[in-house]
């Protein structure tokens, strides 16, 4: 995998796509042939590309088709090549800023979609998902408390401080989970109304023994530095439960 985003990342034109959608995340392919020179057919391939690769992704919202930058494989690179030697500077490829208040005409539109591959079945993802003493193995040493029942209350637990809180409005074990989300002692999040975070859980079509994790956080209108916090720190939860998952340790850090 990581050989394929090397191979991904050496093209200018598919750096140059990568770029497109950290300034406008969710774009079409016909937004994104705009500022090319290059036929559309073209432009298609270097996006299937990028998306075999793992670092683009793509949801199918009515009869648009949009592509989002999967910010996961960046980090995972980062924690493996690069946070040991020049950590100030590759910090930043990791928060990949998106612009969050630009208007749509589309309803109900994702804003930040990631994804990863982990070489583990989908009930081990789900177990680490909602199992505390896993949990706090890998996101950021908190442990998720809940009856896991729909519409039943969750809380984010790190120590005796809560951390985030919410409702879980839709449960599919091992294949989704569904959840609003507020923070609760995040400064700068005081004010916001609860967001929303789906889970969504699949066997790897191609890989026998390894599951496709997507998560998309959206319904954040309202809830603008939520977002902010979970746009830099969904990439981080995801990296770590795919080191737990595959090694049983932590990232360096946590």
């Amino acid at each position: 995998m990581e050989n394929d985003i090397f191979k991904a990342l050496s093209d200018p034109s598919r750096r140059m796509l990568l770029d497109l959608l950290h300034a406008s995340d969710g774009r079409t392919l016909n937004d994104l042939c705009e500022p090319l020179d290059m036929s559309r057919f073209g432009v298609m391939k270097h996006l299937n590309i990028l998306e075999e690769a793992g670092l683009i992704t793509t949801r199918k919202i009515g009869r648009e088709k949009l592509h989002y930058l999967n910010a996961v494989p960046i980090r995972h690179i980062y924690e493996r090549w690069v946070s040991k030697y020049a950590e100030p500077w590759a910090f930043g490829l990791t928060t990949l800023q998106n612009e969050l208040e630009r208007e749509t005409n589309m309803a109900n539109k994702p804003r930040h979609v990631n994804r990863i591959a982990i070489k583990a079945n989908p009930e081990q993802v789900w177990q680490a998902l909602t199992d505390p003493a896993k949990t706090s193995k890998f996101w950021f040493n908190c442990a998720i408390r809940s009856t896991w029942e729909t519409e039943s209350a969750f809380e984010l637990w790190n120590g005796e401080e809560k951390k985030a809180e919410g409702v879980i409005l839709e449960l599919d074990p091992p294949h989704k989970l569904m959840m609003s989300w507020r923070f609760t002692s995040v400064p700068g999040t005081e004010s916001d109304v609860p967001s929303r975070i789906t889970w969504e859980i699949s066997p790897h079509a191609e890989m026998v023994g390894v599951t496709l994790v997507t998560v998309v956080h959206d319904e954040f209108d309202m809830a603008i530095s939520t977002s902010k916090v979970l746009e830099n720190g969904l990439p981080i939860v995801l990296s770590g439960m795919k080191t737990f998952l595959e090694t049983g340790e932590m990232l360096a850090g946590e």
